[in-house]
């Protein structure tokens, strides 16, 4: 097995017969991506899609968290960058959406946010049993993104989707089963070698059969996505740093509860 890191070790890759491995590797946080982990993720992404040695991509996270989304740090203070490269989630979410071979998640526990939208770009799912998922954009005072106001309706349908995004609360791993979210469950010792034996099986086809069958899968639904996450785009740049994402960020900061009364 090869092992390279990237970006300060905020990312592990590890390279095994035709199965490229993305460990996100911020534990202290719950893996929740900062700049340099949406980059590296992304570098990581767009370097596999066009090696002929990788047939599958699996992507998981180190710790207790599979992740905890956006970094709340940045998304108060996003970071400015000088060298007028593109930074951070637009480019991240691109390489996803469009990614040409077979990608499968491994949620090996809590998972907030785009660690929640993540997973319906996503081929496979596996799932810890010890996972626990959360969509809170409007207890942030901001919506929904990453094409979910799309591919979670297709998915969940559109009550569990209206109550999942308007509530923001928590779903165990049995839901996240029951709602078409995942599509196995596995103790968490098991996780781990489930979805590599499962990428293994899937490598070994041929890969051009694999991208053939990844761009139909695609081509059913990437326009609608893009067209979804432009709307979203555009709703949540409204939002963000208005009266109710403000208060979200001071709460979190402060460790009490937001209080959302007369605010619009």
């Amino acid at each position: 097995m090869s092992t390279a890191a990237a970006n300060g070790e905020v990312l592990q890759i590890d390279d095994q017969d035709g199965v490229r491995l993305l460990t996100l590797n911020r534990p202290q946080a719950l893996n929740a991506f900062n700049d340099d982990l949406y980059d590296a993720v992304r570098d990581a992404l767009n370097d596999a899609a066009g090696r002929t040695d990788v047939a599958v991509l699996v992507i998981t996270g180190t710790g207790k968290g599979f992740s905890a989304g956006t970094d709340l740090g940045e998304l108060a203070q996003p970071r400015k960058h000088s060298d007028g490269k593109p930074h951070g989630f637009p480019s991240f979410i691109a390489a996803v959406e469009a990614f040409p071979k077979p990608l499968i998640a491994a949620v090996n526990g809590i998972s907030v946010g785009i660690g929640v939208t993540l997973l319906p770009h996503c081929d496979l799912v596996v799932m810890s049993t010890a996972a626990r998922l959360r969509a809170p954009f409007a207890s942030l005072g901001v919506t929904a993104e990453a094409g979910s106001t799309l591919l979670l309706p297709a998915l969940i349908g559109w009550q569990r989707t209206a109550e999942f995004l308007y509530t923001a609360e928590w779903i165990d791993a049995d839901t996240a089963l029951a709602w078409g979210l995942t599509g196995r469950l596995c103790e968490p010792e098991a996780l781990l070698p489930t979805a590599m034996e499962l990428a293994t099986r899937i490598a070994r086809m041929p890969v051009s059969s694999l991208m053939a069958t990844k761009q139909l899968l695609l081509d059913a639904r990437l326009e609608a996505v893009r067209a979804a996450r432009d709307r979203e785009n555009v709703a949540f740049a409204k939002l963000l740093g208005g009266p109710a994402n403000r208060e979200a960020l001071a709460a979190f900061r402060e460790r009490r509860e937001p209080d959302f009364r007369g605010l619009s």
